[in-house]
């Protein structure tokens, strides 16, 4: 069951990616290199922050939120109530239902996303590095399931920092 779950989450993880090419007219040359499509350039982002995705930085809309879907903002404020009401932190089994819940609603946010161009790009960067901080609900110990658990809640409390 659990290799299933990382199995569609991992797919729905690189389906995610490879619509941030198509959706914002991105194209490689034979170089490798990526182009862009003149007629889909947003604004440059500006203004860079503390928040990263691996090597890249998660950047507002020259100083502005970035207009993200209704359905990626329900989808956070989804996983923001079942961290809030998530009662058994001292239960190990149960962290592995939240895990669950919260990739479903990662899964959701990601299936259901319509938005393109830089928007689309700074919202990849955002949600790219949930999947690392998911895998640390299922780790051996009870502390390293809480600490998790915080860092997730920590990261999509950020949301509203980027996104409106």
């Amino acid at each position: 069951m659990r290799k299933a779950i990382k199995l569609i989450l991992g797919i729905a993880v690189l389906v995610f990616a490879i619509s941030c090419d198509s959706k914002t007219g991105k194209t490689h040359g034979n170089n490798g290199a990526e182009q862009t499509d003149e007629h889909q350039k947003e604004q440059p982002a500006t203004k860079q922050t503390d928040e990263h995705a691996g090597d890249e930085v998660l950047q507002l809309n020259n100083g502005n939120l970035w207009e993200a879907n209704l359905e990626t903002t329900e989808g956070i404020n989804n996983m923001k109530l079942l961290i809030k009401s998530f009662s058994e932190r001292d239960n190990m089994v149960a962290y592995a239902t939240v895990k669950q819940n919260l990739e479903k609603e990662f899964g959701t946010i990601i299936a259901k996303c319509t938005m393109t161009g830089e928007a689309h790009n700074q919202l990849h960067k955002y949600l790219v590095p949930m999947k690392d901080l998911f895998d640390g609900l299922a780790a051996s110990d009870l502390d390293t399931r809480k600490y998790s658990l915080n860092k997730i809640n920590t990261h999509i409390e950020g949301y509203i920092k980027y996104f409106k």
